[in-house]
Formats: structure tokens, sequence, C-alpha cells
């Protein structure tokens, strides 16, 4: 009787391609998606252009404790020429330079005590304020809703009696005060930083197409308002000569 033996190589072989045809491919689930953020602007709307930087706090502080410091001293001084204009009549004041710039005929005029008491005491007071305000600033410290609210219209009711004066000192009058123009001007920086301050701090609730006007003012803050100095002593000169 014949025996056959299997051959090594022919049985390894077979078992392998037995195995191999026995191994089936699962299909792969797909792997899930995770939707992520969105970070950009919705469809179909335009992204709002990055604001400009807001004028500093400490520029704001140096300002408005130079604006507060000229116009302390101003109305100071004013205060204590008028004493002596009314303790000695035949006081000739200090800022009186000839008939046009003098401060002696506005000091005696009835404007300069519309209110029953001398101007320049009002002048002391809220240039304090003002002085005081831009030296908190400086050291750190924040305007509050109220306070701001509070010394914006205090520098618009300055400015509004500022420029009633003004015309009175070129129309009625016909004289300049060479104290009252240094006062004039610390309540125009007062009102111009305190303005672009509050306004910066509420960008988001001013109309939208009021912000680009902002942006540019800040941008060009101290060339605005060196202008709009220029022009106030342009035409006070101008109406002087005529």
């Amino acid at each position: 009787m014949t025996v056959q033996h299997d051959r090594p190589g022919t049985r390894v072989s077979d078992t392998a391609s037995d195995a191999a045809s026995s191994e089936v491919t699962l299909p792969q689930a797909p792997l899930p998606q995770t939707a992520l953020p969105q970070t950009g602007p919705p469809e179909g709307t335009q992204p709002e252009p990055v604001p400009a930087a807001r004028v500093s706090q400490r520029l704001v502080g140096v300002a408005l404790l130079a604006a507060g410091l000229l116009g302390f001293a101003a109305a100071f001084v004013l205060a204590v020429e008028k004493y002596w204009l009314l303790t000695n009549p035949f006081y000739t004041p200090s800022c009186s330079i000839n008939a046009t710039v003098s401060c002696g005929p506005v000091m005696s005029s009835a404007q300069a005590a519309i209110f029953g008491f001398p101007n320049p005491y009002l002048g002391i007071a809220g240039f304090a304020v003002v002085a005081a305000t831009g030296a908190m600033l400086l050291s750190g410290g924040r305007l509050s809703g109220w306070y701001a609210a509070g010394l914006q219209v205090g520098v618009l009711a300055g400015t509004a009696f500022v420029g009633w004066l003004m015309w009175q000192s070129l129309v009625s009058i016909d004289a300049l005060c060479p104290y009252c123009m240094a006062a004039w001007a610390a309540t125009f920086t007062a009102l111009w930083y305190v303005t672009l301050h509050n306004h910066g701090r509420n960008r988001r609730r001013l109309p939208t197409p009021v912000r680009p006007a902002l942006d540019l003012a800040i941008q060009n803050h101290s060339s605005i308002l060196l202008g709009w100095l220029l022009l106030v002593a342009a035409v006070t000169t101008i109406t002087v000569i005529a």
C-alpha cells in the first residue's frame, strides 16, 4: 500500500490561500464631523471696520489739566483785576494794551456780571473742576457715567456762555480782553477733549453714519482743535480791525 504524504510547501500555501480567501473586508463607517463655530460675519453682511483707537486717557487728562489750569489762572487774575478796579476807579488793568486790546472796558461792562456777580467767579469754579478731572484721569481714575454726562453738560454750557461773551466783546463792547481770550481757548479745549472722550467710550451706541466722522475726529484731534483756535483768532482779528 502506497501512502501519500502531503508536501509541506503545498500545505502551507493552501492554508494561506484559504485564510486569505476567508478574510472579509468590512465597510468603514464615516467619522462624525463636528461643525466648527463660525468665526466670520454672517453671509450677506459686511464686517464692521475696525474703529480707530480712542483718544488715550492720558492725553485727555493732560489736555484737561492744562486747559483747567490755564482757564483758572486767567479767571483768577480777572477776579483780582476786577477787585482792584472796584476799589480804585482810576486803576488801569495789567492787560490794557491799547484802546482795542484792553480789559478795562470789558470788566466795566454790564455783560461782565450778567448773573449779578463777576463772571470770573464762574471760571474759577468751573476750571477748577476741569483741572481736577484731568489730574484724576492722569492718576488712573475713570469717569463714571453720571460724572461724564455732567461734565459734558458743563463744558457745553460754558462754551455757549463763552460764545455769547465773544459776540458781546466784538459787537457791543468793541474791546478785547487778553485774559478773557485765554479763558476762551481753555474752554474750547476742554469741550473738544471731553466730547471725544465721552463719545469714544460710547461709540457702539452712536448711529452707524456718525461713527466714521468720530473716527476721523479722533485721528486728527489736535489738528482740528488747532484749526478751530486759529479760525477764532482770525475772525476776532478781522472784526477788530474792521
